[in-house]
Parts: structure tokens; sequence; C-alpha cells
């Protein structure tokens, strides 16, 4: 059995028992006390946490490798242009395709408001000035520290470049960061080995707290972004890839499914980077180069997943409100989706920052966001999964265009399957 079929067998039975429990077992002090918030909790953050420590560590030394294999800045800037033109359009057709679904569907129309709807205050966004000026780290050291993506690859990128201005002395240091990028990717290797464990927490976990039952009064919403989010993973995501690179669809998702399974499970693009670019490189066949400096950057910048989200809950909670946006208001809400996604990149709560921004600009109550939060931590994960799935296709598709994609990977259907763990073990003497 395969990592990846055992991950989603731990995950679907954390969704079981976590769903059984929240319907039979709510209330029970012992179960809530030393499972849902006890070991569940424990494992889960434990996992999530080794993710997360593995993220900064591979991105640099993986980032290194990959600018100094390009080798041609002219090249790294192409590879730039492409990446961040692929990853708005992909943003606009998704929003476009979420709004279109919503308003053929109506959610939210003859909903019954009632007098408590819960509290909610919109987050303050940054001005784009600032969000500008930060990403330049004032210290490295601190954006190492604190996790700051955009930062961190904006300093790697500049020490990488120059690694190649200085010659000798630079290839030196790419050499050691090649054999230490090739440690982090078997640590990646060792962490997915216990994933199904930590999967499997973090699953029972969460519908032990959320529950199945929070779906039915909210299904129209609900329903409408889970098949707007499937048909753009698996109709306009495929589409592109297919005529933008010629490979084969049903191989790329057939590739694709641990990192998906790792988004869905931990709701975090970020903390999935480690396993996203393990996929790329081994799975897919796309060159270090490429994979190491698109991925990061999709995982910062790419927001399919919360447009869609952002589509549907405008259309929802105007249906909700009796408020008529009109044809110039669904293209005010598509246009600003996909500046806030930009101007938005790396901000701690960027999704419901943009939500709100989208909702004061077409003049929609902010304090509807209320409405659709108890659903959220549900979509979050799904919407997570079709995001990591946009940054590996727009990864495979500058990858092919620039002749970096080796298709005898990408169609070899156990290439980069995790192998078994062997500790080494201590040479017999011969002497």
């Amino acid at each position: 059995m395969t990592v990846t079929t055992r991950i989603l067998i731990f995950m679907i039975a954390g969704l079981v028992l976590g769903s059984l429990i929240n319907a039979f077992a709510s209330d029970v002090a012992f179960i809530d006390k030393y499972f849902v918030n006890g070991l569940f909790h424990v494992v889960g953050a434990m996992f999530i946490t080794g993710l997360k420590m593995l993220v900064v560590p591979l991105v640099t030394f993986s980032l290194i490798c990959g600018v100094y294999g390009i080798g041609d800045i002219t090249k790294l800037g192409r590879v730039g242009v492409k990446a961040f033109g692929m990853f708005v359009m992909t943003t606009a057709l998704a929003i476009t395709l979420a709004i279109t679904i919503a308003v053929i569907v109506g959610p939210g129309e003859g909903f019954e408001l009632t007098g408590d709807q819960g509290d909610f205050t919109a987050p303050v966004a940054p001005p784009l000035t600032q969000v500008i000026i930060d990403l330049i780290p004032s210290n490295p050291v601190a954006a190492y520290a604190e996790g700051n993506m955009l930062q961190i690859i904006f300093f790697t990128i500049l020490f990488a470049v120059c690694m190649l201005m200085v010659g000798e002395a630079g290839r030196k240091v790419a050499e050691g960061a090649e054999r230490l990028n090739e440690i982090m990717m078997q640590v990646v290797t060792v962490v997915m080995h216990v994933a199904p464990y930590g999967v499997f927490a973090l699953m029972a976990k969460t519908f032990a707290l959320q529950g199945l039952g929070l779906i039915w009064p909210m299904f129209s919403y609900f329903g409408v972004v889970v098949v707007a989010l499937l048909l753009h993973a698996t109709i306009t995501l495929m589409l592109l890839l297919k005529l933008l690179s010629g490979v084969s669809p049903l191989m790329f998702l057939r590739k694709v499914r641990t990192p998906q399974i790792f988004a869905f499970s931990t709701a975090s693009s970020n903390a999935t980077i480690p396993v996203t670019l393990r996929a790329a490189e081994k799975r897919l066949g796309v060159d270090n180069p490429t994979a190491s400096f698109v991925v990061p950057f999709g995982a910062t910048i790419n927001m399919d997943g919360t447009a869609i989200m952002q589509g549907v809950a405008t259309i929802f909670v105007a249906n909700v409100f009796g408020i008529d946006l009109g044809i110039g208001g669904y293209l005010t809400v598509i246009g600003m989706a996909v500046l806030a996604s930009i101007g938005t990149a790396g901000v701690p709560g960027v999704g419901l920052i943009m939500l709100a921004m989208v909702f004061t600009q077409v003049g929609l109550p902010v304090e509807g966001i209320a409405l659709i939060m108890g659903v959220d931590r549900l979509l979050d994960m799904m919407r997570t999964a079709v995001n990591v799935t946009g940054d590996l296709t727009i990864t495979s598709i500058v990858a092919q265009s620039e002749g970096s994609l080796d298709e005898a990977i990408f169609y070899d259907p156990k290439a980069g399957d995790v192998e078994d763990i062997h500790l080494p073990h201590k040479a017999a003497d011969t002497a």
C-alpha cells in the first residue's frame, strides 16, 4: 500500500470518527478532554508544526539551487513574469466561474435571518504601499524567524543572484546548498511516513468540533462553493494544462493526490510547500530551478480557492440582504478579488481581509461575513487543496514552456513514490 493510499484511508477514518463524536458524544467531557482537545489536538498540532519546520530551510536551499542552476538572470525574470501572469489569470478565471455559478443557482435567496448572527469585526487591510515596502526585509534573520515567505523569497533570490556574480566562491556555496537540499528532501520523505497519523488526528478534531450538521442550514452557499472549487480544479485548470503544456491532465491529477490531501488536512498552502515541492520535482518531473522558484511564489500569491469563496460569498450575502449588484458590481468583484490577492499576499488573515475589502467596495454589509464563518473552516480545507493544485498546474506549464519538464518522469506512474526508509547500518569490519 502506497503512502498516499494510507494517508487517504486515515483521512477518511478521521472524518468519520470526528463526525460520529460530534453527532453522538459532543457532550461527553471525557472524550472532549482526552481525545478531541487532548490526543487529536496534540498529534495534529505536532504534525503541522513538523511540516512548518521544513518550510524555511527547504525553500531556502532549494531556491538557492534553483536560481544558481538557472544561471541566467534573463531566464529567471522570464520564469517570474510567466508565473505571475498565470497566477493572476487563474485567479480571475476562478472568481468569474464562481460568480457565474452563484448567479445561476442563487444561494441565499429565501434565507431567514435570525436575531443573533454572530459578531464580526473586519480586519484592517494594510495599504498597498506598505505591502510593497515590506517585500524587502529590514532584518533577514527576523524574516526567517517569522517565516515571512515573500521576504524570504526576495532575500534568497538576491543572495543567489550575487552568488552567480562572484564566480568560484558562489559555486562552492551552491554545491553545499545542493547537499543540504538533498538532505531536506529526505527529511520530507521521513515526515510523509508519519503523515497518516497526523492527518487522522487533524481530521478527527476538525469534524468533532465542526460536524457535518453545520452544512445543512448553509447548504446552498456551501454546495455552490464546493461545486465551483471542483469545476475549477478539474476543468478550468486541466484545460489550461492541456492547452498550454500538452501533457495529460489525468496523469497530472494522479500525481498530485498527495499534496492535495496534505493541503486539505492542514488548510495551509505554506505548510504544504515541502510536499508540493517534492511532488513537482520527483512526481511531475519539473526541474529544481523552476519548481523551487514557482512553488513558494504560488503558495504566497495564488488565491484561486479564496477567490471562488469570495465570489460565492458576495452573491450569497447580496441575496440574503436583498441587494442587487448588477453587471457592474460583478465586474467590480472580479477586479477587486484579483487586485486584493496581489496586494495582500503574505498578510495574515488574507482571506477575510480580501472579503472585507470586496464587500466594502460593492456596498455590502461587512457584518454579513459572520453568516459564513460557521462553515468557513471546512471550506478553507477544500480551497487550500485547490490552491495547491493551481500551484502545481502553473509550475508544470511554466516548466514545459522553458523545456524544463521531464516527460519520462511525468508519465512514469511510479516515479517519486515514497520509498521505504532503511536506517543505515554500520559496515562490518573487513580487516
